[in-house]
């Protein structure tokens, strides 16, 4: 399997660059270089809780500055199926997903997951395959809606036969954590959330980003360390929209954004009325 990227072409650039990692290959030293930048941006954290949930992983993500070869970011991944209607799906779980500030809006790690989502299908060619994800804060969530065609919560409301399969593997992992009502995961006070003032939500933000102001709509409580329970689904049709989109992405604003951010609004209306929510 080929996790590693064209680091001399990277290195010439003087890009970061990503290397995978299985998690009985990574040593104490970057193990701690991890936890390092971890705890810049979480709460009430501790590095023997932070060991434990590493070691049940299957592996990470590194992203790394060429300059001085050092770990800047890095995202976790564990390899788990999850049941739905009696039978079993094949998915890979994202954790622990940060990198340092100045080098947000790097693709590095966009870059790497690419290359493991295709190698990951290729091993299981006749099903659908998962990405399960919960979103503490709204770049996590944007790495599932900027990448994916069929996912789940989506902004416009499609996709909405995965709701089952979300519900579903709450219910087989996180079953004492989840509340249907509101569809978020609530780890009770000893959880990592992240620190309030690493990644706000402007009100700018809402009103230019409809994948954002969705986020917060539907976890309005993610300082607080509220996770949003979401699933990607990929398929061999998404799997060539995803590389053609991979490869002719643009930065142009899609031709429906003024009707989203006019959705948006409507659902944040829709929000502010509803006393259920949290």
């Amino acid at each position: 399997m080929i996790m590693i990227e064209f680091k001399l072409l990277r290195q010439l650039k003087k890009e970061p660059f990503s290397q995978y990692k299985r998690t009985g290959d990574v040593t104490v030293q970057e193990l701690k270089r991890m936890y390092s930048i971890y705890q810049i941006y979480y709460a009430n954290t501790r590095y023997e809780i932070f060991e434990r949930d590493f070691l049940e992983k299957t592996g990470v993500f590194f992203i790394i500055e060429p300059k001085n070869k050092q770990i800047v970011g890095f995202s976790t991944v564990m390899e788990r199926d999850f049941v739905v209607n009696g039978k079993a799906r094949h998915a890979f779980f994202s954790g622990d997903t940060i990198i340092e500030k100045q080098y947000w809006g790097n693709r590095a790690l966009t870059r790497a997951m690419f290359r493991y989502i295709i190698n990951f299908k290729f091993r299981h060619p006749r099903t659908p395959v998962y990405w399960i994800l919960i979103s503490k804060g709204f770049k996590t969530y944007l790495l599932l809606a900027n990448n994916y065609y069929s996912y789940y919560p989506h902004y416009d409301e499609k996709n909405v036969h995965l709701k089952d399969f979300v519900e579903s593997y709450c219910k087989e992992y996180f079953s004492e954590y989840y509340n249907k009502e509101t569809g978020l995961l609530n780890f009770g006070d000893d959880y990592q959330p992240l620190k309030a003032d690493v990644a706000p939500i402007t009100n700018e933000m809402r009103e230019k980003n409809s994948k954002i102001a969705f986020f917060e709509i539907k976890n309005p409580t993610w300082v607080d360390g509220t996770e949003l329970p979401c699933i990607g689904e990929l398929r061999w049709s998404d799997l060539y929209r995803y590389v053609n989109r991979f490869l002719t992405k643009s930065t142009s604003v899609s031709k429906h954004d003024s009707k989203l951010r006019y959705k948006s609004r409507n659902l944040h209306i829709a929000a502010d009325q509803d006393t259920k929510v949290a």
